[in-house]
């Protein structure tokens, strides 16, 4: 099975490091869920109330290091190069191995981070990653279709639209119709 380790320094971009979590990262992951708590709400799956709790959030830190050291996902927080803060967090997760060589991708930006391209700029060298690194053929992606600023990151990186999903997912509490968009390693295409 193909490694999903990154480099000791993680991946770089001209305005940002992009490195795995740990449960060393409990306080600022909390505190990134808890600024962006009403900003993300639309688009991310109904939270109980612990789930803003410093215990949780150990406890999914170290789910993310498990899935990661099994090859089941890549979890990347985006931090501020100068100042280390906490601009988004982007999961590669679900990954297949096999005949399907394939994942989901999620992603979220702290909204004072936004209008900067910063999800662009740090999805760009991840996707990489996962492609010439762990070998992936295959990344899909869904987004609700009014989110508009999701859809045009997609784009930009290529993906495809290859579908449209009603109902696909519990999100703020009710079920959401997506839009399944999906990129292929440029390797792979005929």
């Amino acid at each position: 099975m193909p490694s999903t380790s990154l480099p000791a320094a993680g991946l770089l971009t001209e305005h940002l490091i992009l490195r795995p979590p740990s449960v060393n990262d409990a306080y600022a992951v909390l505190a990134y869920y808890i600024n962006n708590r009403e900003h993300l709400r639309p688009w991310e799956p109904e939270r109980q109330p612990d789930f803003y709790t410093y215990g949780t959030m150990v406890q999914r830190l170290a789910v993310m290091q498990d899935q990661m050291e099994a090859g089941l996902s890549v979890n990347l927080l985006m931090c501020d190069k100068k100042n280390g803060a906490l601009a988004g967090i982007i999961n590669f997760s679900n990954i297949v191995h096999g005949p399907l060589q394939a994942c989901h991708l999620g992603f979220g930006l702290d909204a004072g981070h936004q209008g900067r391209g910063l999800m662009h700029e740090a999805l760009e060298p991840a996707i990489h990653h996962l492609f010439e690194v762990v070998g992936l053929h295959r990344i899909m992606a869904n987004h609700q279709p009014h989110n508009l600023r999701s859809a045009q990151v997609l784009a930009r990186l290529g993906f495809e639209r290859e579908g449209y999903a009603r109902a696909y997912l519990n999100i703020n509490g009710a079920w959401r119709d997506h839009v399944l968009t999906a990129l292929i390693n440029p390797k792979h295409r005929d």
